[in-house]
């Protein structure tokens, strides 16, 4: 049974551990002298560390390949204010002596509850054609299967077992609410949309041990797999409008929004824009979450640099838990006059920290956890039910 996991780092630091992981990554480099000596990068479910092995090398460059489980036992320190493993030993393991679920993060939410969120959505859709496409898709056992289990990325957001799914569930919740305030946008339209975004990732990527690309994935991407699967499942749909084909195959591919991020067009029309904004913007919020999550034993409120958003992040939590400085009245006339200058404390200033404000209403003053009204965003009649569901589900985060 594995009892040494990598978020356990600090607490092991300058020590020999012996435990399990996945090779996420396996290279043979020289050193100066030319001999050989192993880069890996190693995983498990909380996350990933980069180790070495400088002795003894011939003996194991043979014994493993990428995504073998392996048995090591190393040295565990920091180097450039990161953790890493100097390997002394290492043994490849048997799947039957492992444990699957000990190596691939995986969502913490219900998954089959995130499922039934999509189902109960495509249910209060007008369009009949777009309501049955996708639940054309979803009663395809095998597209199902795996749009629960797929991550949405191999590393940069939502890069877990079932990360898709959660990051669907996610943008459905923020376009069903941002798309109120814009009655131009189509809102069937931009769900179906933010539906089949990101599906080819089940074929694109490969998560059954680490996370990696298929070779259909490296060759064609998820968007030209996302087309093949729109056309197969377009064409079992009786009459199912030409015109609607082609807006929902500009969705999925300007969805990354720039031509050096992916995208061969630009979106051109408000569905294709909104989704693509709503989509950048739940993947860096996931992309920090991961990230703040990661260096939670750091004692500066400043993380690492963040390689996806590529800058270092402000933890709001920390940085407001630290004792506020002394607040000193303006210097006076007098006292500059006389060279001294004001040292009063103004009296009236608490000497408690201050009250957490959320990142989107400290010019407002609104404490946290106090939900602000938002006027203007009602739903029509015929959708009131679910709106009250989906209204109240958006105080949680997905």
């Amino acid at each position: 049974m594995k009892d040494f996991f990598i978020c356990d780092c600090s607490q092991h630091e300058n020590k020999v551990i012996t435990s399990s992981f996945v090779v996420v990554s396996k290279q043979v480099k020289p050193k100066k002298t030319g001999e050989p000596y192993l880069a890996l990068t190693l995983g498990d479910r909380t996350g990933q560390i980069e180790a070495k092995m400088w002795d003894n090398v011939e003996e194991a460059i043979d014994v493993f390949d990428q995504d073998d489980f392996l048995k090591v036992k190393g040295l565990l320190n920091k180097y450039k204010n990161r953790f890493q493993l100097t390997m002394h030993k290492v043994r490849r393991l048997d799947e039957a002596d492992v444990d699957f679920c000990d190596y691939l993060p995986k969502s913490t939410k219900n998954l089959d509850e995130l499922w039934q969120v999509l189902v109960d959505f495509v249910l209060t859709f007008q369009n009949p054609y777009l309501k049955a496409l996708l639940q054309a898709f979803m009663a395809d056992e095998e597209i199902a299967t795996a749009y629960r289990s797929a991550p949405a990325a191999k590393t940069l957001h939502h890069a877990f077992i079932g990360g898709l799914l959660d990051h669907v569930v996610s943008l459905f919740y923020s376009c069903d609410l941002v798309c109120r305030n814009y009655p131009q946008v189509d809102r069937d339209l931009l769900l179906t949309g933010a539906f089949l975004h990101d599906i080819g990732k089940i074929h694109e990527l490969a998560y059954t041990r680490s996370f990696s690309y298929t070779t259909r994935g490296q060759l064609l991407g998820h968007m030209i797999i996302e087309l093949e699967m729109l056309h197969a499942k377009a064409a079992r749909v009786p009459e199912f409008p030409e015109q609607l084909v082609t807006l929902l195959e500009h969705l999925i591919i300007s969805h990354h929004g720039h031509y050096e991020f992916g995208s061969p067009k630009l979106p051109m029309f408000p569905e294709a824009l909104m989704l693509h904004y709503l989509d950048d913007l739940d993947s860096k919020m996931e992309s920090m979450r991961a990230h703040f999550e990661r260096e939670v034993d750091l004692e500066s409120p400043w993380t690492t640099y963040n390689p996806s958003l590529g800058r270092p992040l402000l933890n709001r939590a920390k940085f407001l838990d630290k004792k506020a400085p002394a607040v000193t009245a303006p210097a006076t006339a007098a006292d500059l006059a006389t060279g001294t200058a004001s040292a009063a404390v103004a009296a009236s200033v608490p000497s408690s920290a201050p009250v957490p404000m959320t990142a989107n209403s400290e010019s407002e003053g609104i404490p946290q956890n106090q939900t602000p009204t938002l006027p203007g965003l009602g739903a029509p009649d015929d959708k009131k039910e679910h709106s009250q569901v989906v209204t109240a589900a958006c105080g949680v985060k997905f």
